[in-house]
């Protein structure tokens, strides 16, 4: 074995030992980008305090951050085939780098938005890369214990992004938790450089230029129709944004439709199982998700703690999520996604109502109570989901259904947050109209935040009832399964 980073062909002789060096480069890199995920939502009034603005104005560093991740993720095959993976993914690491140190950097709201757009174009094929490499350096009968290796600290960075970004922010200022980016991503480039290895380039087939124009320009407007229709619906904003996002998404359907490599493979739709999968775990990411971001807004805002105590609060959750994916994943095996999602989203609607019914003088317990209950229910509902739209995806086409699946989480996340803080602002501003002192201010606050709850949980209920109409999905002999077809389990742990 001359390189220390080869692939030993013959398993006997396989050590961990081999691969340490380059697992570790990859997860340093992956864990960068996972960390910078959960960290902001905690921030957020910080930011908006900060720049002096508002709360429709700072979620767009959510908003415009998981809409540049959807934007890229479809690209990460084609980019690794032409370019190869360890060229594509040094180049995202350096990407995602910059664009925190802009964001540290930041003079203004404007600034912060476009910085943050910089840093999802770089973070979005991180993830899929990294676990693609992973996938490749693991020997097979080993791939199992590898990629457990790595779900470890993918498992442990949500849970810890809150804490290190209340505590960033209490200890410094909020330009630490993007500059913090900067001495790790430079040490996974050196890591990178250093001990991956050069991997062979693929057969690069012909780019879908026009959905890469029409799917950033569709989603980013309908997510901006829908940001302004918390507040008014019939306001020229939102129906311009929803009137030209609307637009640009039908033609998008019809240019992927007839497109040889389409950028996402909506011909997968055409399978009644997968369609109704998906659309379930779409309403459960946005009652989750969405309501992911109000609760940091409600533990500074109303309650009152500090950046630091709302990140140890939101710790239950992480921990919860983390119990509930592995027995989920193996009931799943046993039962199939519907008991499951039946049970996770009704959890996940149980919690949200609580949180709707809650007031300024809510205990602390029954908040983390509620937290715990919905970390539990993702974790539950989450991945039996997930792998049952794969299961129901036709099998001629399961290999393109990861890059859809992933990029729509990160369009309808962008919605939900977009949506749900347009809500939350609007029915602030009308439930405070009439305050004339700090009580009927916070009275009105509460009644906001109690509201956006309210929908939130009734989502959640609604995907809860739709969950009964899944069934196990059905094979057809046209699905039978074709050389190069069968999708990588490392693209999937990814979404």
């Amino acid at each position: 074995m001359k390189q220390q980073t080869a692939v030993p062909q013959d398993p006997a002789e396989f050590s961990i030992k081999t691969i340490i060096l380059p697992l570790l480069a990859i997860i340093v890199g992956m864990i960068m980008v996972i960390l910078d995920s959960t960290v902001v939502n905690v921030a957020i009034p910080n930011l908006v305090q900060y720049f002096e603005t508002d709360l429709k104005t700072i979620q767009w560093t959510v908003t415009g951050y998981t809409l540049a991740l959807s934007a890229v993720i479809p690209l990460a095959g084609w980019l690794t085939d032409r370019f190869g993976a360890k060229r594509v993914f040094l180049f995202t690491i350096a990407m995602f780098t910059l664009g925190s140190v802009l964001c540290s950097i930041a003079q203004s709201p404007e600034q912060l938005i476009i910085y943050r757009i910089i840093q999802g174009l770089g973070g979005g094929m991180v993830a899929p890369i990294g676990m693609a490499m992973v996938f490749r350096l693991a020997p097979p009968e080993r791939r199992g214990s590898i990629m457990g290796m790595l779900g470890i600290p993918m498992l442990l960075a949500p849970a810890l992004g809150p804490v290190l970004s209340g505590w960033f922010i209490e200890s410094f200022s909020w330009h630490w938790i993007f500059l913090i980016n900067l001495p790790i991503g430079i040490a996974a480039f050196i890591l990178c450089i250093k001990f991956l290895p050069d991997t062979d380039r693929g057969r690069t087939p012909a780019l879908d230029l026009l959905g890469m124009i029409l799917a950033p320009i569709a989603f980013s407007m309908l997510a901006y129709g829908v940001s302004e229709g918390g507040t008014s619906w019939s306001s020229a904003t939102a129906l311009t944004g929803v009137i030209v996002g609307g637009v640009a998404l039908i033609l998008f359907i019809i240019v992927e439709l007839r497109h040889k490599n389409p950028l996402l493979e909506l011909r997968v739709f055409k399978s009644s199982d997968f369609t109704r999968g998906i659309i379930l775990a779409w309403v459960s990411q946005v009652a989750l998700f969405g309501a992911m971001i109000l609760i940091p807004l409600y533990l500074q805002q109303i309650k009152g703690y500090t950046a630091l105590e709302t990140g140890l609060i939101l710790l239950p959750q992480a921990l919860a999520s983390g119990v509930g994916m592995p027995l989920g994943g193996r009931l799943f095996d046993k039962i199939g996604a519907r008991p499951l999602a039946f049970v996770g989203l009704g959890i996940i609607s149980g919690a949200l109502f609580i949180l709707s019914s809650i007031t300024a003088e809510t205990g602390l317990g029954l908040i983390i109570l509620s937290l715990v209950m919905m970390g539990l229910g993702m974790g539950f509902s989450m991945m039996p989901l997930n792998t049952h739209v794969l299961n129901a995806a036709p099998r001629k086409l399961v290999g393109r259904v990861t890059p859809l699946t992933a990029a729509a989480q990160q369009v309808v996340v962008s919605f939900a947050v977009a949506g749900l803080t347009g809500f939350l602002t609007s029915h602030i501003a009308s439930n405070t109209a009439g305050a004339t002192d700090a009580a009927g201010m916070v009275n009105g606050l509460v009644a906001g935040f109690n509201d956006t709850f309210f929908l939130a949980a009734c989502i959640a209920l609604f995907g809860c009832l739709l969950s009964l109409i899944l069934r196990k999905p059905k094979r057809m002999e046209e699905d039978s399964l074709q050389t190069g077809d069968k999708p990588d389990p490392a693209m999937m742990m990814g979404h």
